[in-house]
Parts: C-alpha cells; structure tokens; sequence
C-alpha cells in the first residue's frame, strides 16, 4: 500500500494552517502503522488438548517494534467473557524478567489451564476452562516480553540485547501499535498490571505513557491505573524484608532475630563488612534456617521436578517458581513426579505443551523463530538482559500526583517478595490513610487484609491474600478473582 501527500506551497494553498498540515501527516503515518500491524493477527478458534471450540475469544500475533521492527513481541488478547464492549483493557507482563504470558494464562490468570489429574507421559496434555480467570471481568492482552521471553524474538543478535529501559520502551511502542489495531478498545479503561518483576517496568511504563499523553502521541488512550502482585519494587526494601518476614513467621528464633538485627544494624541483604564477624555467623545461622524453605510459599514443599525432552539435545529447565533457581537435568523416560507432590510439577506440562509443532502451529507462531518454548528463560537474564533499575520507589510517587488508581497485592505466604517489604515502601510514600487494615471476605471467610490510601485523586489499595504465595492467583484463584473484580468496578474489597 502506497500513500501520497502533495501539499501545495503557492499562495493559492497558503490558507491552510500548518497546524492542519502536521495533523494530517500524524493521521498518515498512523495508518501506515496500523496496516503494517493488522497483518500479523490470528482468530485461535481450538487448541490442541481442549475439546471443542473455545467459549472465549483468543487472538494472538506479533507486533515489530525497534527502528526497523527487529523485534517481534509476540501476545495473547483474550476479550471478555462477560462485556467485551464494555470491561477495561489490562496489558499483563509476567515477571521474570523472561517469564512467558503462557505461565500467567495457564497458571494465574487466563480462562484455560491443565487437567492434571488427566495426564500420561507420551500424551499431549489436555486443557480444561479456569472457572475463576480474570478474563471473566476484563479484556487482557498477555504479552510475551521482553524479547526473548516466550515466543518473542529478534531478527537480529543485537535484537536481544536489551534492559529494563529499552524494554519499557518497546512495550509501550508495542501498546500504541496494539491500540491501532484494534481502535475499538482505545477509549476503554485501561490499566497496567502483572506481578513479581514487573514490579520494576510496570511504574515506569504507566510513567512513560502518562509522558506520552502529555505530548500527544497517538493513538490516545483512556489510562486509569495500575495493579501489581508481590511486585519487586526497592531491591534492598524487599531483599532485606525477607528475615523480618522469617522471623514474623516463625522460621527465625527469638534470640537469632535479636542478635542478628543488632549485629546487622538491620541490614540483611547487602554483604556485611568483612570484618562485622558476628552479622557474618548471625546471617550464616538465618541462611540455615531458610535454606530448606520454599522461597514462594513458605507452607509446600521445597523440591525440584526435572525433565529434558527426548528428541532434541537442547534443555528444558523447570523452575520452581518465577524467582527460578539453577536445575540438573535428567532423560524424561526416567521422570517422576515428585514425592511429595510440588508446585513445580504442574509447570512440566506447559514444557510439553508449548513445545509440540502442533501446538505452535495453532497459536499462529512463525516457525523455526524460537529453537525451544521455556516457561521462563533464565538465559535471557544471565546472557542478554541487563537490570538496570535497582528501585522504582520514585516512580510509584510521582504516580501519586496523577489522578490514578492503584491495587497492590501480596500473597502473605511468599518470602521470595514478603508483604513487610511492600508496607515498608508503600508507607514511604507518605500517603493518607483512608480505611485501616481490615479484613476482606469471599464467601464469608476471611481472605486477606486491605488497607486503602489516597492524595488527592489517587486512590490506593493494599491488599494481602490470606495463604497465597508468590503468584496469588495461582494459589487462592477464587479469593483473587472476586478481588480484582470488585476493584476494576471501584467497589470495596
């Protein structure tokens, strides 16, 4: 498709204001974005493993972002099954940095998950609908990124040298491609979510497309806010809040606490002074302590589930959880599940999954772009990605001058990021109490604990799940949806 603008410089065209003639220049070059981007989009009608068509609508594709579109962010936009036409807009990021939005969909939030108690080796694992998914009260754009996460990829080598900047970057080009693409959802409320590392690009994302409104990049949108989950936010704050929370749950004796808190001078995280021999012995007595306990949720078992493929020298490594740990790997024929049962022996299935050509034929990926499908790639981050953002405290308080709405929730039984840690920052922010901490209910039980803020027209809301772990909704998928739909409709927990 070519497109052409003559604009006239005589006098008998000097009447058009120039004002007129960039406007209509920025509606060119927007059309010509939208058409490269229509082009990449598939209606998924079935998936292998789920019988039948699917009851909700799923579209995935790919967005080029970059100077010359080398990166290919791959999503998932799962529309409401309630109004479509009507419920906000949510961009999720899974945390990682490099966990796939498949975790997110089949683990935490999405409309389908795995039939575990249906499964055998050698069979393709089949898909059974997640009665307490969030796509029930919001349209959700899951998106693999940054580049190199899930089925996201580059053109180039250069293409996967990326960090927390650049990624925010291409995130928010991709969400302004996204938008027009899809024009009908422009003006819905839209909200910036996800959990554990987005804690950091999620701030500054909300920070970069509030920049954006203010200049006028296009398309606009109807942004209200924001909602994070055991969100990494200050590394020190959350690090250090790990032996506080240790000791708030038992896990540390009275006597350790002490002594460590006043050999330490309350410094947890960052390596004690050489010569500081007592924090040294406390911090070696916490780590024994600690050693053996699941880091996302201190109640299961700490255990590794490990599987290769058959057919393929490269790895597939499980990870316990998104904060993923280092595995040895073993053949499949001689996998077993683990006794007892751990959490990460739901992950194996999504390894399968993904990985048959089958699979990612359905989903509309490119093949032969990605070599092997990982739930998280813990080589993204060792290789290529560079944190560059140790805290975005500042960016959470500057998001206070704007008139928007927050929700920060934390699972209480994760000490990976403990809710000691996100008090700690979100009471830094000096905001004003609106409600104390009280507790929230589903089906008349206690589920958590919410206290709720606010400055000016800001609005907000802390919430704790009552026995969830890192991924709340992994864990309480109940509790957690009845609490995000009564925050999307501004009602009280």
């Amino acid at each position: 498709m070519h497109i052409y603008i003559c604009v006239q410089t005589s006098k008998a065209m000097s009447f058009i204001p120039s004002s007129l003639i960039k406007k209509m220049l920025s509606q060119v070059v927007i059309v010509l974005i939208f058409t490269n981007v229509v082009a990449s989009q598939s209606i998924i009608n079935t998936l292998p493993g789920y019988n039948g068509e699917l009851p909700f609508t799923l579209e995935t594709g790919y967005i080029g972002v970059g100077e010359m579109d080398e990166v290919q962010l791959f999503y998932y936009f799962i529309e409401s099954e309630r109004s479509p036409n009507l419920d906000p807009l949510v961009l999720w990021l899974t945390g990682g940095p490099g966990c796939s939005a498949l975790s997110a969909i089949f683990y935490e939030i999405g409309p389908i998950t795995f039939n575990y108690s249906n499964f055998s080796w050698g069979a393709l694992p089949t898909l059974v609908l997640n009665p307490y998914s969030w796509t029930k009260v919001a349209n959700i754009i899951f998106l693999d990124a940054p580049v190199g996460t899930g089925f996201s990829y580059a053109t180039t080598l250069e293409g996967y040298e990326i960090g927390d900047l650049s990624s925010i970057a291409q995130t928010y080009e991709f969400l302004r491609k996204w938008l027009l693409a899809h024009p009908k959802f422009v003006f819905h409320p839209l909200y910036i979510a996800g959990d554990s590392y987005s804690g950091i690009i999620v701030p500054m994302l909300v920070q970069d497309i509030t920049n954006g409104i203010e200049v006028g990049d296009k398309p606009l949108n109807n942004i209200r806010g924001f909602f994070l989950g055991n969100p990494l936010t200050d590394e020190n704050i959350d690090m250090n809040a790990r032996v506080i929370f240790a000791y708030r749950k038992a896990l540390l004796s009275d006597e350790l606490y002490e002594s460590t808190k006043k050999d330490c001078k309350g410094e947890y995280y960052f390596p004690p002074d050489p010569s500081n021999v007592a924090c040294i012995a406390d911090l070696q007595a916490v780590n024994y302590c600690l050693d053996k306990i699941f880091l996302s949720n201190i109640l299961e078992p700490d255990c590794v589930t490990y599987i290769s493929p058959q057919q393929n020298i490269s790895t597939w490594k499980i990870a316990s959880s998104l904060l993923e740990k280092n595995f040895i790997d073993v053949p499949v024929s001689t996998k077993q599940f683990s006794e007892p049962w751990c959490r990460a022996d739901n992950y194996v299935l999504s390894y399968i999954w993904a990985n048959v050509k089958e699979v990612q034929a359905a989903l509309h990926v490119r093949e032969g772009t990605v070599k092997d499908w990982q739930r998280c790639n813990s080589s993204l981050r060792d290789t290529y990605y560079v944190q560059e953002i140790k805290s975005t405290v500042l960016y959470q308080k500057n998001l206070t001058n704007n008139g928007y709405r927050a929700l920060i929730y934390s699972g209480d039984t994760d000490l990976g990021i403990p809710y000691v840690g996100t008090q700690e920052w979100i009471n830094s922010l000096n905001l004003t109490i609106e409600d104390e901490w009280q507790p929230w209910f589903v089906s008349g039980q206690v589920a958590g604990y919410v206290t709720t803020y606010s400055k000016n027209k800001y609005s907000l809301t802390y919430a704790t799940v009552k026995g969830a772990g890192h991924t709340a909704p992994e864990y309480k998928p109940e509790q957690c949806l009845a609490m995000i739909d009564r925050w999307l409709a501004d009602y009280p927990l």
